[in-house]
C-alpha cells in the first residue's frame, strides 16, 4: 500500500496548538532588549529582523548597498525565489533604524556584508536576546517567530494584505493570509475594531 501524504499546511500554530509567533508585547520586549544590547552589530541585526520581517538568511546576505538611506528602506533579496533572478523587495523601515545601521556599519563600500556570522550563530544570538527579553521558550521564541510576529503586527496595524505579502516576500497571497488566523488578544483587538 502507498501512504497518502498530507499536504503541507502553513499555520501560526503547531499541530499541538502551540503559538509560532511573537505577540505584540513579546515583540516590544524583544525590541527593547535589542536596543539595550551592548554589542552594536547584534543590536542592528535584531532590529533589522524585527522591523523588516525578513528571514534570518536574508538579513545575513545584506550588504551596504541594500540600505536605502534616502528612501528609509532596506532592499532584501528574496532567497526563497532563488530560481528567479533578481527578486528584490524594498521594505520601508523607521528612520531611526537607518540611523542605527549607519552608525554601526560602514556603508561606504557597497558590496560589504553587514554581518559575517553563520546562520546557526545568528540564530543563537537572536535566541539569546529573546531570553534576555524574558520571552518564555517555545516555538514562538525563535527568529521565525519574530518573522511571524512582524506579519501579525502588520495586519494588526491595518497594513493591506498585498503590502504584507510584498514586504515578507511571499509568492502566494495564501501564505500571507495565515496572519489573519490570529487568536486571543490579537483576534479580540481586530474584532473590537469591527464592533466600533
Amino acid at each position: 500500500m502507498y501512504a497518502i501524504s498530507q499536504p503541507y499546511v502553513v499555520s501560526l500554530y503547531s499541530l499541538q496548538g502551540q503559538r509560532k509567533y511573537l505577540t505584540g508585547p513579546e515583540r516590544t520586549l524583544f525590541i527593547a532588549a535589542a536596543m539595550s544590547c551592548p554589542r552594536p552589530e547584534l543590536r542592528s541585526f535584531c532590529l533589522v529582523l524585527a522591523y523588516t520581517g525578513c528571514r534570518i538568511s536574508e538579513a545575513l546576505k545584506l550588504v551596504a548597498a541594500n540600505i536605502e538611506t534616502t528612501e528609509t528602506s532596506i532592499a532584501l533579496r528574496s532567497l526563497k525565489k532563488r530560481k528567479k533572478v533578481g527578486i528584490v523587495r524594498q521594505v520601508p523601515v523607521p528612520a531611526a533604524l537607518i540611523d542605527e545601521v549607519k552608525i554601526v556599519h560602514d556603508l561606504s563600500v557597497p558590496g560589504r556584508r553587514l554581518w559575517t556570522w553563520s546562520r546557526s550563530r545568528a540564530w543563537q544570538l537572536v535566541k539569546a536576546i529573546m531570553a534576555q527579553a524574558g520571552i518564555c521558550p517555545g516555538l514562538h521564541a525563535t527568529p521565525k517567530g519574530l518573522r511571524h510576529g512582524f506579519g501579525v503586527h502588520a495586519i494588526r496595524s491595518g497594513i493591506p494584505l498585498n503590502l504584507v505579502q510584498r514586504w515578507m516576500g511571499h509568492a502566494s497571497m495564501t501564505t500571507t493570509a495565515i496572519y489573519l488566523q490570529v487568536i486571543g488578544a490579537e483576534e479580540r483587538e481586530i474584532a473590537e475594531r469591527m464592533w466600533q
